[in-house]
């Protein structure tokens, strides 16, 4: 019986998915929330009558006929897509995609500008910006153009499609790893029929389920004890998106990490392989100067940078963020280092328990602060028994209220909603199990 009622809550979850996914408009958000908060409420119904004799089988065909109800969709919750493609296709035509902004190809290469460069460009939301997106994501957007063919749907499915194969992917390491850990099966529920997921991955064609890939394939090479083979991966992820850069004070404070000589000789190899085919001549000025000004110029959802920005206001009477945002790096920085060298781990699960509190802070600090962030922190945090990006994944939600008016608009009430979320997920967390130590004691 219990089978039969989780097919049919698998069934409404497809039907939700493709509605939000293919139907509801970013600026709909009472349509958006409300179909969001079901998709969870039924992903957890799933969870709970899931036991582990369930049939994983199931459950993972259950996913994947949920994201392929996205597979023809054009994303509706952000255009990245078109600056994937058009990175993508300036690759495919032997350019360097760092060597000019959009808007500068287009002045100065008119006769070289290729049909689908001049369909992209008008969807760009940053055209007068070098590309942010490190050489190795470029690798997979050049693959996507490859397969368009000239046509921007096509690009779309096939970015859709790489993204598919990894999420299969990760949900396979999720299997073995939730194994060897001794941790319930049924926790990969959490992640693979989680609606942000599905939506920001398959439908939204965010690349941090790549990111997830490549740091899960690193934990299941240390469990191994193939401690090369791991640092090769985490270099990988950095590729991908630089974030998992901010692990190596946690990877040094690591004993087995930090002696073995042929880790890091795997995490060179990895970074020369990820970044030395593009970011050659002047690129990489460009490429860090657009890191450094996407840093000290956009803000979005973010948490304790709002509330620092509005004491920066009432001191001196401006926005200071090109001074806070370094000011907040250097904390994140901080933090981190003391954080890694507190803890020390000894253990794979101390390390990935330090990994996800890692994660929290850089994210907890940062002035943009984008749904998808969360996915690999998110995963990470599963086999950690952490709750707080659990709550996230829900919470992110209110964020999407910015669109619900043109131009993009935040909400304070939202944002307020949203994080107080977070704080009781913290709480829960980092806080409430020392405070039940002491009272036990």
């Amino acid at each position: 019986m219990k089978l039969v009622v989780q097919v049919l809550l698998a069934l409404l979850m497809l039907a939700g998915v493709y509605f939000l996914g293919n139907l509801v408009p970013r600026t709909d958000f009472q349509s958006t929330f409300g179909l969001f908060v079901v998709l969870f409420g039924l992903m957890f119904l799933i969870f709970s009558l899931s036991e582990e004799k369930t049939p994983w089988f199931l459950i993972f065909i259950s996913g994947l006929l949920i994201r392929f109800s996205l597979f023809l969709a054009i994303p509706q919750w952000s255009e990245d897509y078109a600056r994937f493609l058009w990175d993508g296709e300036l690759v495919r035509m032997q350019e360097n995609p760092y060597s000019e902004t959009p808007k500068q190809f287009l002045e100065n290469h008119p006769v070289e500008a290729s049909v689908m460069l001049d369909q992209l460009y008008p969807l760009l939301n940053s055209p007068e910006y070098h590309s942010v997106y490190p050489p190795l994501n470029q690798g997979v957007f050049w693959l996507a153009a490859k397969a368009s063919d000239g046509l921007i749907a096509n690009g779309i499915i096939s970015l859709r499609l790489l993204l598919f194969l990894a999420e299969i992917a990760v949900f396979m390491l999720f299997i073995r790893l939730l194994k060897a850990f001794q941790l319930p099966q049924k926790l990969v529920i959490l992640y693979w029929l989680n609606p942000l997921v599905i939506l920001e991955i398959t439908g939204n064609l965010h690349f941090e389920g790549l990111v997830l890939l490549l740091l899960l394939a690193s934990v299941l090479a240390l469990e191994m004890k193939k401690i090369p083979l791991a640092g090769g991966f985490w270099g990988l992820a950095i590729g991908m998106k630089l974030v998992p850069l901010i692990f190596l004070p946690a990877l040094i404070s690591f004993k087995k990490i930090r002696e073995s000589k042929l880790v890091w000789m795997s995490v060179f190899l990895a970074l020369v392989f990820s970044f030395g085919w593009l970011l050659v001549d002047s690129s990489w000025v460009n490429f860090f100067k657009s890191l450094g000004l996407y840093q000290g110029k956009f803000e979005f959802n973010a948490s304790v940078y709002y509330l620092l920005r509005e004491v920066g206001f009432w001191m001196v009477g401006y926005n200071t963020i090109a001074d806070l945002t370094k000011v907040l790096s250097v904390l994140t920085l901080g933090l981190v280092i003391y954080f890694s060298w507190k803890r020390k781990p000894s253990t794979l699960l101390d390390l990935l328990d330090l990994w996800v509190l890692i994660y929290l802070i850089y994210l907890i600090l940062q002035p943009v602060m984008h749904p998808w962030y969360l996915i690999p922190a998110f995963g990470l945090s599963l086999l950690t028994g952490r709750n707080t990006f659990l709550i996230w994944s829900f919470a992110a939600i209110f964020s999407y209220r910015a669109y619900a008016s043109e131009p993009v608009s935040e909400s304070s009430v939202f944002l307020a909603v949203e994080y107080l979320l977070v704080v009781g997920g913290i709480y829960l967390d980092y806080f409430l199990p020392k405070k039940t130590l002491n009272l036990k004691s």
